[in-house]
């Protein structure tokens, strides 16, 4: 049975859950890494390191899917909302009630998806 688990590409926690999942997956060959991304010119501005690390990941990912081709002002919310609308489980680290996170873990919560808020662990 396989194991989806979806990553948005962000820098920060998107990148340590995706590197997680990579890592799993050498030990349990039934998870798969879905990359959710919001558009293809996302590390525009990107510091070069991150750049590489995120094009690794890209690479290893099982599968890539963009919510826009170009950035746009709502991309990024297109990209959160899919991931909790395919998704059973919204794993996050939220140590604030504003910005992206907080948006995309109360949007779950408004579809009744569960969530798991590492950073109350």
């Amino acid at each position: 049975m396989l194991a989806d688990f979806g990553a948005g590409g962000a820098l920060g926690f998107d990148t340590l859950a995706a590197q997680t999942v990579l890592k799993l997956r050498e030990e349990y060959p039934h998870i798969r890494l879905i990359l959710v991304l919001p558009c293809r010119t996302q590390t525009r501005g990107w510091p070069d390191e991150d750049v590489r690390i995120y094009e690794a990941i890209k690479s290893a990912a099982d599968k890539i899917r963009y919510t826009s081709e170009e950035y746009t002002r709502g991309c990024m919310h297109k990209r959160n909302r899919h991931l909790v609308d395919n998704s059973s489980v919204c794993v996050s680290y939220m140590t604030k009630n504003t910005g992206g996170t907080a948006y995309t873990v109360d949007y779950a919560r408004k579809e009744h998806v569960r969530i798991i808020n590492l950073a109350e662990l």
